[in-house]
């Protein structure tokens, strides 16, 4: 009897690990299943989810970005038999006192890294005007997220933190962006004592105006005055129709401009920043990456040049992996205009003296605003209420 009771509770005992295991593992395999759907890239995600079982609880631990993805989980677990388990998620987004969890550039260019120190990589910029939400604080530094959805760090002196209200009436505001290349805004009309340096797509406030000149607010609100000449009114600005002559233009006034990995502003940038400012002066955002930016648009073939139109996008990589690694932007002929040590044009012709790499794939930007990653600054939420 009493080798039977011994054999019997072995028995259970292996079934309730059995049953603790599968658990385990099918927990493990929706969690890995919903971060493949609602957060696959880690650029413009944070998701360091995951779970163990102990006495039959399940426990699901570890870090996201917003409480909708923390809702995404507790909605996956309870449809597929988990209504019950320990949460010890940490949402950093609630970290972060609620009013400062919006915040606006109010430097011409800001530049953001990789990790929350100097020394880290550039990974993006943004521009003066730019709203960013804030998911993190860490120190002096902001992790926060662009308009493009990337996330990174950046220095919390590069921008004014904003209530919710404070960023609706900025989005109702009478707003300038600057469309010129390079600018100042000056103390005084015809002065030249500097405010603050500025770049195309860098957005101001409106006070009033003198003559030609606006009398125009940073987002900190430092007053001074910019020429009419040299920015627009944003919100007629910002609905302009698709224009292959003004992002070619912007490119080809960028020629012999220095690279800098992670730039994304007419003094400098990467290959992706080149994309990025052109369409950007169309009053179009793309993705901040090339690789991402080759997973938007209309698909183009890419083993015939000819077939091309002015200003798609092309990319180019390692043809066995087909990892895309550089961007360019085509214009005719077998030309492409792109970043690589400067901004330059090469030729897609073998026959060429010029030629430089051939393409992996091949995107169209025309006809596809408003697609996925392909946004239209007018219809982001962070610039107008909708």
């Amino acid at each position: 009897m009493k080798k039977t009771f011994k054999a019997l509770l072995l028995f259970a005992l292996a079934m309730t690990s059995c049953t603790v295991w599968a658990q385990k593992k099918d927990a493990t395999q929706l969690l890995g299943d919903l971060k493949a759907r609602v957060a696959p890239d880690a650029r413009t995600a944070i998701w360091n989810v995951s779970c163990t079982t102990q006495n039959g609880m399940l426990t699901v631990y570890g870090t996201v970005g917003t409480q909708q993805q923390k809702a995404s989980i507790e909605k996956e677990l309870s449809t597929n038999g988990f209504a019950q388990f320990n949460d010890n998620l940490i949402v950093l987004e609630n970290e972060v006192p609620a009013h400062q969890r919006w915040g606006i550039v109010k430097l011409s260019i800001a530049t953001i890294r990789s990790e929350a120190r100097h020394a880290a990589e550039i990974a993006t910029q943004a521009l003066m005007g730019t709203p960013v939400k804030v998911i993190q604080q860490v120190g002096e530094w902001l992790r926060v997220q662009t308009p493009d959805d990337y996330i990174s760090y950046v220095p919390a002196n590069s921008i004014v933190y904003k209530t919710v209200d404070e960023m609706n009436a900025w989005k109702k505001a009478k707003r300038y962006i600057v469309t010129v290349y390079g600018s100042r805004m000056v103390t005084e009309p015809e002065s030249d004592e500097t405010v603050s340096d500025l770049v195309l797509g860098n957005i101001l406030e409106y006070k009033d105006e003198k003559g030609k000149w606006l009398h125009l607010l940073t987002p900190d609100g430092r007053e001074g005055f910019v020429e009419k000449k040299e920015v627009a009114e944003l919100e007629e600005w910002s609905r302009q129709a698709f224009n292959v002559s003004q992002i070619e233009k912007t490119a080809r006034r960028m020629m012999g401009s220095t690279y800098l990995w992670g730039g994304t502003s007419t003094k400098a940038t990467d290959c992706s920043g080149l994309t990025k400012v052109c369409y950007l002066s169309n009053g179009i955002i793309l993705q901040r990456d090339a690789s991402q930016q080759a997973l938007t648009g209309l698909k183009i073939a890419g083993d015939d040049w000819r077939q091309f139109e002015p200003m798609d996008l092309l990319f180019f990589g390692n043809n066995k992996t087909g990892r895309v690694t550089h961007v360019g932007l085509y214009l005719k002929d077998g030309k492409y205009i792109h970043c690589s040590g400067q901004v330059k044009i090469n030729s897609l012709d073998p026959d060429e003296p010029d030629y430089l790499y051939s393409p992996l794939s091949v995107s169209r930007i025309k006809g596809q605003v408003g697609t996925k990653g392909i946004t239209l600054l007018f219809n982001h939420p962070w610039y107008f209420v909708k």
